[in-house]
């Protein structure tokens, strides 16, 4: 009997490091899920679809209203979520996806100061049933994150705000991962890269076993 769909997010504020660990959890994933006949499918937000990737564009280099950034967040993960997410999960495979509803949180409420009431009405408008099964949240001093980020290309609007920004859409983060702590798994940043992935093997392990046991 094949696995039921799992879903993880990776979270974190820019120069955290967590895209630098997402293709090693695909294939450490994929090598230990490939003998169930399940397929560990990559995305990002925002985009995921054509239609997402196109938004992605506007959202990441226009300025325009809070509002309308927080609005066409989540019409790209609507769009996702119907395109990609749920017919994956329904097949029984698992998603990675970088960045998934904490990051509207964490960027547009904590760093941009929305007002959480209106995200958590578009987050029960758009997925009211779905959360993932695992967010790993990559956090690190706001310096090291800082330092982090490449120089030598362009910046995107998120990338180029002041560090009261990030401090406070760290801080909302951090406050996500307390309120939901069954699904959120903090990893130290600042460590090595080969502490890191001894703790996602551990994670990995458990969630796959978990998946396996529940058959």
């Amino acid at each position: 009997m094949k696995l039921t769909g799992k879903f993880i997010s990776f979270e974190g504020i820019d120069g955290a490091g967590k895209s630098t660990h997402i293709a090693y959890v695909a294939e450490r994933l994929q090598s230990k899920l490939q003998s169930h006949g399940v397929k560990v499918i990559c995305s990002r937000e925002p985009g995921g679809t054509p239609l997402g990737e196109a938004l992605r564009e506007l959202l990441l280099k226009q300025s325009m209203h809070l509002e309308t950034e927080a609005l066409l967040m989540f019409a790209v993960r609507r769009e996702h979520l119907a395109q990609l997410i749920e017919p994956a999960l329904a097949r029984g495979d698992w998603v990675i996806s970088d960045r998934f509803t904490d990051a509207s949180f964490a960027y547009q409420g904590g760093g941009r100061n929305l007002s959480l009431d209106k995200l958590n009405a578009l987050e029960q408008w758009v997925h009211p049933d779905l959360q993932p099964d695992l967010t790993l949240l990559f956090d690190v001093p706001l310096e090291v994150a800082r330092a982090r980020l490449d120089a030598t290309r362009e910046l995107d609007k998120f990338e180029q705000e002041k560090a009261d920004f990030f401090a406070a859409t760290r801080n909302e983060y951090l406050r996500r991962a307390k309120e939901f702590p069954k699904r959120f798994r903090i990893i130290d940043s600042t460590q090595s890269i080969e502490a890191i992935r001894l703790q996602l093997d551990a994670l990995i392990d458990e969630l796959v076993t978990k998946a396996e046991f529940a058959q």
